[in-house]
C-alpha cells in the first residue's frame, strides 16, 4: 500500500473494512514459485478466488528477472482463465512465496525489479506452503517438489525451518535429489560398477542415449533438469531394486525432517508439493499414519498472507 493510502487508512475508523480504505487495489494475487513451475491464484479485493494460472520456473536461483518473467506469464494466464483483461499492475497487490527468498541479496534484487505492483510481499515458498496447508493455524509441513524443505508453526507462534539449504547440498527426498542419485547410478552402470537394468536404460535414453550425450547433458544439468529424471525412479520402482531403494531412502529422509520439525509428534503434519502423493507408499508406516492432507496450497497460503497484511495496515 502506498504512503497516501496508508495515511488515508489511518484517518478512518478501525472498524472500516480494508476494501473501503484502499479502493485502488482491484485484484489480489498469491504466487507459488519453485524450480519446476509457477502457480498463481487470482482473487478479488475480498480474497474470493477468481482463477489460477501457471508458467515456468520462478525459483530465484534461476535469476531474479527470470522469476518476474515467469510470474507475469502466470498472472496473464490467470486473467485469461478468468476472461478478464489484464489491468495495470498498479492496481494489483501481490504476495510471492518463492524458492530462494531466504537469500537476502536475491530477495532485495527481486524487490528492486518490481515491475509496478501496488504492493509486493515476499516469503519463502516453505512459509506460504505452511500457511496454506493449515490455513494459518499451528502445524508442520514438508514440501516435496523440485527441492524440499520442512517448516513448522508452533503453538507459541514461533516458526522454524528444517532443510531448505538449497541444491545440491540439501533438498533431501526432492525431485532433484532423486534425479541426481539416478544419474549417479547410470554413471556406475556405464563404468561397470553397478549391474545394468531397464531403469539404467531409461535414464540413459533420457540423457541422450550415448556417453558423449550424457556428458553434454551433465554440463547443462541444474536443479530442474535433475528433477525431470525423478519420474523414471517412480516408474521403475516395481522392477528395479535400485529405484525402490532410492525411494525408500527418500522416505527415511522425510521422516528425519518430520521428527526434527516436531519431535513430540504433537502438531498436524502435511506433505505438500508435486512428489508428496507419489512418495506416500515409500514412507515408514509410523510417519504415514501421522500425515494428513493439506487444507490449501502454497499459492493460497500467499493469498492468506497478503490478506492478513492488508487487514493490519
Amino acid at each position: 500500500m502506498n504512503k497516501l493510502l496508508m495515511t488515508q487508512a489511518k484517518t478512518k475508523a478501525q472498524t472500516k473494512p480494508w476494501r473501503e480504505t484502499a479502493p485502488a487495489i482491484a485484484y489480489l494475487i498469491g504466487v507459488d514459485g519453485g524450480g519446476t513451475g509457477t502457480r498463481v491464484v487470482l482473487a478479488d479485493p475480498d480474497g474470493t478466488p477468481l482463477a489460477r494460472g501457471i508458467a515456468g520456473p520462478s525459483a530465484l536461483a534461476h535469476g531474479r528477472q527470470q522469476a518476474w518473467d515467469a510470474i507475469l506469464l502466470a498472472i496473464a494466464d490467470a486473467f485469461a482463465q478468468a476472461n478478464l483483461a489484464l489491468p495495470a499492475l498498479s492496481v494489483i497487490a501481490i504476495a510471492c512465496g518463492l524458492s530462494g527468498v531466504n537469500n537476502l541479496q536475491w530477495a532485495v534484487e527481486l524487490k528492486t525489479l518490481n515491475p509496478g505492483f501496488a504492493l509486493l510481499l515476499t516469503e519463502t515458498d516453505a512459509g506460504t506452503t505452511l500457511i496454506g496447508a493449515h490455513q494459518g493455524a499451528p502445524g508442520a509441513v514438508i514440501a516435496l517438489g523440485t527441492g524440499s524443505v520442512g517448516e513448522v508453526l508452533q503453538s507459541d507462534g514461533q516458526r522454524r525451518e528444517v532443510g531448505g539449504w538449497g541444491f545440491p547440498v540439501s533438498d533431501e527426498a526432492s525431485g532433484a535429489w532423486l534425479g541426481m542419485r539416478a544419474v549417479n547410478y547410470l554413471q556406475r552402470v556405464l563404468d561397470g560398477r553397478a549391474v545394468t537394468s531397464s531403469f539404467a536404460d531409461a535414464i540413459y535414453a533420457h540423457c541422450g542415449g550415448d556417453k558423449d550425450a550424457v556428458f553434454r547433458w551433465l554440463a547443462q544439468a541444474n536443479q530442474t533438469r535433475y528433477a525431470e529424471v525423478a519420474p523414471l525412479v517412480f516408474q521403475h520402482a516395481a522392477e528395479s531394486a535400485f529405484a525402490r531403494d532410492m525411494l525408500l531412502d527418500a522416505g527415511r529422509e522425510v521422516e528425519a525432517i518430520a521428527d526434527a520439525l516436531d519431535p513430540a509428534h504433537a502438531l498436524p503434519l502435511a506433505l505438500c508439493g508435486g512428489l508428496a502423493a507419489a512418495l506416500m507408499p515409500f514412507l515408514p508406516d509410523t510417519l504415514r499414519q501421522r500425515v494428513r492432507a493439506p487444507l490449501g496450497d502454497s499459492a493460497s497460503g500467499a493469498l492468506i498472507l497478503l490478506q492478513q497484511h492488508l487487514r493490519s495496515t
